[in-house]
């Protein structure tokens, strides 16, 4: 039996009383919340869910998130005054988490919005600069439009004078929104696509001069730094909080504490949709990232990542010796799954013996009574449904945890099947 939002039972064969879509309770929802809505990322989930879970928490609590992706929660826990550590293995969300998570002056916004309109400045001089490595960059951007980011990118990397701390990085975040915000692309389903091109009659931009590009996309930088400013003044951290560098299957190297009592996160789905692929345009422009390879390694060492080369080490990837599954139809689903495409299966196995190892190296670091909530969506490969909060119980109960159960939160876009959960469990 699973529960819906926070509590109301709902039956298996019952899916019409189930809640529906609550937009405002994925990533849609932090848009204009401060410094939430810096970046748009898919990977981020609700500020309202985070803030819901919070209220049975309180000053004396320590916060765990083993997945921070944008670092909702610990950007949440940090602006009610509650400590929190958060861990990744990607180097960008990290950077940006902990940004997210930086006090600043109380003149930061009037000093970046100066640094801003310098940079524009200095970026219309600009003749000429680097651009980053990524693989058929004319289908991202136009050439004007390029040249105009590189300029600003390289006004942002050399500045005229020393900056205050953490202006640079700000500066840095109202490039990727501009960045991505002219960029040709879509991330709007599974496989990024470029958008077509569109004829004279159909697109005003077309017809514009390269000068006029440069101050659109000037104009945009400016009023993206505005935004960014404006973020500083919204539920600014309260106490320390901080995204650590680590892999979420060691916990024990990863982190400092050895006794959080609270876990609030939102592991990557099993879905085959790979963050890296929305990511990777900031992590070239920022320097995180120098080619395709590093982009499809790197997801390769984050759960669930399939991008690159990562989709294709999956065929020499073997169960470990002990990667037995504690779900009963675990093994026929891997096999379902497998029959449709021997590569979805390896993934899926591979998908779940990661977060048991995650789940394993979790009780080590939590106090007695810590209560564990994780947000999650189920699958469906083909026409075999991927029960993964069920499974995400089964690893729980596995580990030791007690009190497990499964509220339903949400429909999700595409299938009619698929739904968000929180799964729901307290160390002994």
């Amino acid at each position: 039996m699973t529960h819906g939002l926070f509590g109301q039972p709902i039956a298996a064969d019952a899916p019409h009383d189930r809640p529906g879509r609550r937009d405002h309770l994925t990533f849609r929802g932090n848009v204009a919340l401060g410094r939430h809505g810096w970046l748009r990322l898919t990977p981020a989930y609700s500020l309202h869910l985070v803030d819901a879970l919070l209220r049975s928490l309180g000053r004396d609590d320590f916060v765990l998130d083993p997945f921070s992706g944008t670092g909702t929660t610990a950007l949440a826990c940090a602006a009610q005054g509650i400590r929190c550590h958060a861990v990744d293995i990607n180097p960008f969300l990290v950077w940006l988490g902990n940004l997210k998570l930086t006090e600043f002056t109380d003149d930061t916004p009037s000093t970046l919005k100066g640094e801003a309109a310098g940079v524009a400045e200095k970026a219309s001089r600009s003749d000429g600069a680097w651009t980053p490595d990524i693989h058929q960059i004319e289908k991202w951007w136009d050439e004007p439009t390029l040249k105009t980011l590189a300029a600003l990118c390289q006004a942002i990397r050399r500045p005229d004078r020393e900056r205050s701390p953490g202006v640079t990085d700000l500066l840095h975040v109202a490039f990727c929104r501009v960045m991505i915000e002219t960029a040709n692309v879509s991330f709007g389903h599974q496989s990024m696509s470029f958008r077509k091109r569109r004829t004279n009659g159909e697109d005003e931009l077309l017809r514009e001069t390269p000068a006029q590009c440069a101050r659109r996309v000037t104009d945009l930088f400016l009023a993206a730094a505005d935004e960014v400013a404006s973020g500083l003044m919204t539920d600014p951290p309260q106490v320390d909080a901080r995204v650590l560098l680590g892999d979420s299957r060691d916990l024990l190297c990863a982190l400092p504490h050895r006794a959080y009592t609270a876990v609030i996160t939102s592991p990557p789905y099993p879905n085959r949709m790979s963050y890296i692929r929305e990511l990777r345009p900031y992590m070239y422009w920022l320097g995180f990232l120098r080619d395709g390879r590093a982009a499809g390694e790197l997801d390769w060492k984050a759960i669930g990542g399939t991008w690159g080369c990562a989709t294709s080490m999956l065929n020499t990837w073997t169960p470990s010796g002990d990667g037995q599954i504690p779900f009963p139809q675990f093994d026929r689903i891997i096999r379902d799954i497998g029959q449709g495409h021997t590569l979805l299966g390896r993934y899926v196995h591979r998908y779940f013996e990661d977060i048991k190892s995650h789940v394993l190296s979790l009780r080590k670091v939590l106090a007695p009574g810590a209560r564990c909530h994780y947000i999650v969506g189920n699958s469906k490969f083909y026409d075999t449904l991927l029960p993964v909060e069920e499974i995400y119980a089964a690893l729980f109960e596995d580990a030791g945890l007690i009190h497990v159960h499964v509220d339903t939160i949400r429909k999700r876009t595409s299938k009619k099947e698929l739904y968000e959960f929180i799964v729901h469990a307290c160390a002994s």
